[in-house]
């Protein structure tokens, strides 16, 4: 007996220290990219100092660098993208989870798996040859907007789904048997029980939404200088000017462009941490509620 909880315990601690040496490696990971990425953008930011994040122009030819207009454009094209996917992604996870017969359940379930799979570059040429040509939106941020929102749709109703599914059966037959209609009681059991999980699963949407690249670069029109609330109009984003423009950059220009990975890396990361934090709330007044 002594011996299989000796053997139990060495067991438990080299798990223990394998987790803990996985999680270490992660975070080594993320070091290594924040500093590589740091050094190799710091010849363009000691250039062009603060005018980098707050000017508009970016002329390769003349030295000039002007982060702007694509930092708004990366945060303009994927509101876009959740305005339109939050709505379609927890309206099916809620069909799926609350209302779909089992039949239709699991159908449903595998086109939406599958529809998470297809490369983006799949989705930026149907972008190009449907909205952009045969419904006249053109390349613009508004064609760039629904294609990332087609694109982070199976994202956020799969993880939506799983959320939605782990209410208590008992919560849900309660507030049923009150008397409340199904819409009530998803209002009043489903969505309380499920609400951070489901701002985890948009924010990963709108990560993979401000990431994208090949996509966004095919249909956004790759317009410098732009900044614009017409969503009609061509414009740019980090991840599409650096797919663009690394293959011929010199020294100068491929330091701004990795200057815009590392300012994409820091609002991701900022973007996380708001999401922990929000989660964080959430979680903690449905436990003091």
């Amino acid at each position: 007996m002594l011996d299989l909880r000796g053997r139990r315990s060495i067991a438990d601690g080299a798990f223990r220290w394998t987790a803990a040496g996985a999680a270490a490696v992660v975070l080594v990971i993320l070091g290594l990219i924040a500093a590589i990425t740091t050094q190799r953008a710091l010849p363009v930011l000691r250039e062009m100092g603060p005018d980098f994040f707050a000017t508009t122009r970016w002329s390769p030819a003349d030295a000039l660098f002007g982060a702007l207009p694509f930092i708004f454009g990366t945060v303009f094209t994927a509101a876009i993208a959740l305005a339109i996917a939050v709505p379609v992604s927890l309206g099916v996870a809620l069909f799926i989870t609350q209302v779909a017969p089992p039949r239709l359940r699991r159908p449903m379930i595998h086109l939406i798996d599958l529809l998470a799979v297809v490369p983006s570059v799949v989705f930026g040429l149907w972008g190009v040859l449907v909205l952009s040509q045969h419904l006249g939106l053109g390349r613009s941020f508004l064609t760039a907007g629904i294609i990332l929102a087609i694109m982070i749709i199976p994202i956020i109703t799969s993880l939506a789904r799983e959320v939605i599914e782990t209410t208590p059966t008992s919560d849900k037959e309660a507030a049923l048997a009150l008397g409340a209609t199904r819409w009530e009681m998803i209002g009043a059991s489903v969505i309380p029980h499920s609400a951070a999980g489901l701002v985890g699963a948009i924010m990963l949407g709108l990560g993979r939404a401000m990431g994208e690249t090949i996509a966004a670069a095919l249909v956004i029109g790759s317009a410098l200088g732009r900044i614009s609330l017409d969503p009609l109009v061509p414009g740019n984003s980090m991840p599409a000017v650096i797919a663009n423009e690394w293959g011929e950059a010199d020294a100068l220009h491929k330091s701004a462009l990795i200057a815009l990975a590392l300012t994409l890396f820091v609002i991701t990361i900022v973007v996380n941490l708001l999401a922990t934090s929000i989660v964080q709330r959430s979680v903690r007044r449905s436990h003091g509620a």
